[in-house]
Order: structure tokens, then sequence, then C-alpha cells
């Protein structure tokens, strides 16, 4: 699955801790096109590049592919877990 058009689900939902980008705030590399600006350099981090798009992850549009991101960021979370 390639990345959908106009989303970037995945630059806005997860917090992406070496950038300092808290969950549900826009990166500061997503594109006004919502393309990340650091794809295919080696400044983009591990955690984004680890992250390839799929159907359980984007979903079928931009809005599904948004509250699953956000909802796997609540569950992941450290800080969110209970315990």
């Amino acid at each position: 699955m390639d990345c959908r058009p106009c989303c970037g689900a995945c630059c806005i939902a997860p917090s992406i801790s070496s950038l300092g980008k808290p969950a549900g705030v826009r990166c500061r590399h997503l594109t006004p096109r919502l393309r990340c600006a650091l794809w295919g350099y080696p400044e983009r981090p591990s955690c984004c590049t680890g992250l390839t798009p799929s159907p359980e992850i984007c979903g079928t549009a931009r809005g599904e592919a948004l509250a699953l991101l956000t909802a796997l960021e609540a569950q992941t979370c450290p800080p969110c877990r209970p315990g």
C-alpha cells in the first residue's frame, strides 16, 4: 500500500518524541500538501521510517486513518497506560 495523497494522518495523530511532537499536533515537517518533507532523508526519525502504510493503520480514508492512529497512540503511550 502507498501513502494516500493528502492524508498526513501519521504526521498528526501519533506523538514523535524525537521531534518533541505531541500526539494530535501537526508535525513541523508536514508540508502543505500533507507529505513528509523528510521522506527519504536520514534525518527522518526511526519511528517514522518504521511506520509503513497498511489497511490496518490507514483504513479506507483520511478520517479513518486519523481515528485508527489516535486509538493506537492511546493504547501504546506509556503515560496513558493504566498501571
